[in-house]
């Protein structure tokens, strides 16, 4: 089984109503809401960030600007906004001294990512190497893993680096299906991420709250994998 984190978002990006969806999001077994770095402005955010943790859920920001400037300046912001997790980034070293000493618990991208919205590139030893590097830094809680932004082989991606890594791995973006929710949950990962495709109706028409509760109940669904972990990549 694998948590599930419903991001206000589409196209990377914060939607423009993400507050007003916010007040209605009291959903049993929803225990973390996220938001990205761009979209809103900052005072909104704050205001959205208020938000989700009155409706008593953690809150997660994902970074997913291109310039290490912009980054740096989200992950600083990270602190003001009062979020539980920080998610995506890639200048972990950079980001972690500006957290050093905070509570915000950091889950960095591994890999080579690229572009807006954000895609992962690189052969799988690359990926897995820079994920066990990541995972092994102190104040790294886990990852944030672009899994179906992925133009190789998914599921042997993930199996990789969800074994070399000892932490916990987050699979985000362009999860658009059940079965894809089925599939990361049997690979192990931690939780992985919706946004898009709940606004775009994937999971059975326009009612967010419905499609959440039927994202919560495939989540929760075990499933077996019909083939070996790969071995050889740690």
């Amino acid at each position: 089984m694998s948590e599930f984190i419903f991001m206000l978002t589409h196209n990377d990006s914060t939607v423009p109503n993400a507050l007003e969806i916010c007040r209605d999001l009291r959903v049993p077994g929803l225990r973390y809401v996220g938001f990205k770095d761009v979209g809103l402005p900052f005072a909104r955010l704050k205001e959205l960030s208020a938000a989700i943790h009155a409706n008593g859920q953690q809150v997660m920001l994902e970074v997913v600007s291109e310039s290490v400037q912009d980054e740096l300046r989200s992950v600083r912001a990270a602190l003001e906004l009062d979020v539980d997790y920080l998610l995506g980034g890639t200048h972990a070293d950079e980001a972690l001294e500006i957290l050093r000493g905070s509570d915000i618990r950091y889950f960095p991208f591994p890999g080579r990512v690229t572009g807006h919205p954000s895609e992962l590139r690189g052969d799988v030893a690359e990926i897995t190497a820079g994920a066990r590097r990541l995972a092994c830094l102190p104040g790294v809680h886990g990852l944030d893993l672009l899994a179906y932004r992925y133009d190789g082989d998914v599921e042997v991606l993930v199996r990789s680096v969800v074994a070399a890594a000892c932490a916990p791995v987050i699979a985000a973006g362009s999860v658009n299906s059940l079965q894809r929710i089925r599939r990361l949950s049997a690979l192990g990962v931690w939780a992985f991420t919706i946004g898009g495709a709940i606004f775009e109706g994937a999971f059975g028409g326009t009612d967010v709250r419905a499609q959440i509760e039927s994202v919560l109940a495939a989540a929760g669904q075990r499933v077996e994998l019909d083939s070996p972990p790969v071995s050889g990549v740690r």
